[in-house]
């Protein structure tokens, strides 16, 4: 086979593959590594619904290639659950605050949500609308998100 061998972490578990080094990133975890909870929306790094973490920083995975991970810990919306389906701190304070509808960009915002709580435990409502900035919702409004951030917050996340 063609293309360049990488190996990369997702969410625990080692991936070995041989991709072409035009896969994106996006491409590689919803078709390679079967895990469709990164979304891809306006696949020009817009949109935020394509956020994963790359050794721990929030990134758009439709603007990086699949070759550039090689050796990196990825984290998708999948891997920040708990053991057997359980939700993360962020995922259950989206849901208790309506911070979602459709659910199209909820992935990429759990994402991001979930690096600024862990670089900013405590953070203010302005703070917080700075930290989602990047990423576009249709459905909500984003007062449900930002009653979520301050939910997951308050659980503690981050600390």
């Amino acid at each position: 086979m063609t293309g360049h061998a990488i190996s990369v972490v997702v969410n625990g578990e080692e991936r070995r593959r041989r991709v072409e080094a035009r896969r994106t990133l996006a491409d590689f975890i919803r078709e390679d590594c079967a895990l469709t909870g990164t979304h891809l929306g306006c696949e020009h790094g817009v949109c935020g619904a394509c956020t994963v973490l790359v050794d721990g920083e929030a990134l758009r995975s439709c603007l990086m290639f699949a070759v550039q991970a090689d050796g990196a810990d990825i984290v998708t919306v999948e891997g920040l659950g708990g053991p057997e389906g359980t939700l993360s701190p962020v995922q259950d304070a989206f849901r208790e605050e309506h911070g979602l509808q459709c659910g199209f960009c909820t992935p990429g915002f759990i994402v991001t949500v979930t690096q600024l709580l862990r670089e900013n435990p405590d953070p203010t409502d302005d703070e917080i609308r700075e930290g989602i900035s990047g990423n576009l919702c249709r459905c909500t409004g984003y007062q449900g998100i930002v009653r979520a951030v301050k939910r997951a917050s308050e659980s503690g996340v981050g600390r």
